[in-house]
């Protein structure tokens, strides 16, 4: 059973950063593609950014891109996403999660296991 917890949230002020982890443990981590979801409140869970098994290719939702970087390392079994210039609309519960499956992985249900997830709030 693969476990997730991620930790570095918190109350950031309008263009201040943050660093996000997620440790993973139960499984070996490079057989996962890694991703970040958020869900803001009323709002369905979206999708924030993946990284590849290999950590090669990284994707990322439009309204990030330039703004967040994803990462993995497979010494520490922890994948991170940087989170630079951040706005009122950050703000959500982030989570972490992985899957074993293959293609297009910006949908919730084609993850496996979940993080519990780690609240950004972003003041103006």
């Amino acid at each position: 059973q693969v476990q997730l917890v991620e930790s570095g949230g918190g109350l950031v002020q309008a263009g201040g950063s943050l660093r996000l982890s997620c440790q993973f443990s139960g499984r070996t981590f490079n057989d996962y593609v890694m991703g970040w979801f958020r869900q803001a409140p009323g709002k369905e869970r979206e999708f924030v950014a993946r990284i590849s098994r290999s950590g090669a290719c990284t994707y990322y939702t439009d309204s990030v891109k330039g703004r967040f970087t994803i990462s993995r390392d497979s010494a520490k079994n922890t994948v991170y996403v940087q989170m630079n210039s951040l706005t009122p609309e950050d703000t959500a519960v982030y989570y972490c999660a992985a899957s074993l499956e293959y293609g297009d992985l910006t949908t919730p249900g084609r993850y496996d296991y979940w993080g519990q997830g780690t609240q950004v709030t972003v003041s103006s």
